[in-house]
């Protein structure tokens, strides 16, 4: 995995645990769910920071209540998303953050922004791709009367939710489901399958030090 520029830091010890940032902008039901896991001494990454595009995202608070350290980059006080994603990443770099873990994050990152973090770059998303990239996912998988929706842990490429699948978990449509419960039963099992995606995939980085 080819080091982001301005990103990362000197040797490091075998064994050692990655730096991850986790972004987000809404309430973070999975950034928690990574944070919790990460608090074992066992897992192969350390959550550094959490950063969300949004001051108000709920979040942040809990993210604070967990001991992570926070920021806000407000993405509307940037004249572009190239100058919104430029202090983006040099603050991942001023923190040295290894590996970034986009939760509920809603904003489309550019070419630029995710060659700089090819391979270091995953993202959660609620359906069973490459099924139903995008938006509204639940209200498709029903009208097409699927049997059964589910969750992707990809790893970030410049086409949208297109990237190589590391991890996927299952659930079942159900009779009477509306895009709503669907779309609760699909979140308890991403908060499952995140944080397990995100140890399986780091762990090797980790190991080898």
């Amino acid at each position: 995995m080819p080091e982001p520029d301005g990103a990362g830091g000197g040797p490091t010890r075998p064994g050692r645990r990655v730096r991850l940032a986790i972004l987000i902008s809404g309430r973070g039901s999975n950034m928690e769910a990574i944070a919790r896991a990460a608090q074992a001494s066992d897992y192969p990454a350390e959550v550094v920071l959490v950063v969300s595009n949004r001051a108000e995202a709920a979040g942040l608070a809990r993210a604070a209540a967990l001991g992570v350290p926070t920021a806000v980059v407000p993405h509307r006080e940037f004249p572009s998303r190239e100058a919104f994603e430029e202090a983006l990443h040099a603050l991942l770099a001023a923190h040295r953050v290894e590996a970034v873990a986009l939760a509920g994050f809603m904003r489309v990152l550019t070419e630029g922004f995710v060659r700089r973090w090819e391979g270091r770059m995953v993202n959660i998303h609620p359906s069973l791709l490459p099924l139903y990239p995008g938006l509204d996912t639940h209200a498709r998988a029903l009208a097409a009367g699927d049997r059964e929706a589910g969750a992707t842990v990809h790893l970030v490429t410049p086409v949208l939710d297109s990237g190589p699948v590391l991890a996927q978990a299952r659930v079942p449509v159900l009779p009477g489901d509306t895009p709503e419960t669907l779309a609760a039963r699909v979140l308890e099992a991403e908060l499952a399958l995140y944080p397990r995606a995100i140890a399986d995939w780091l762990r090797p980085w980790a190991a080898a030090g």
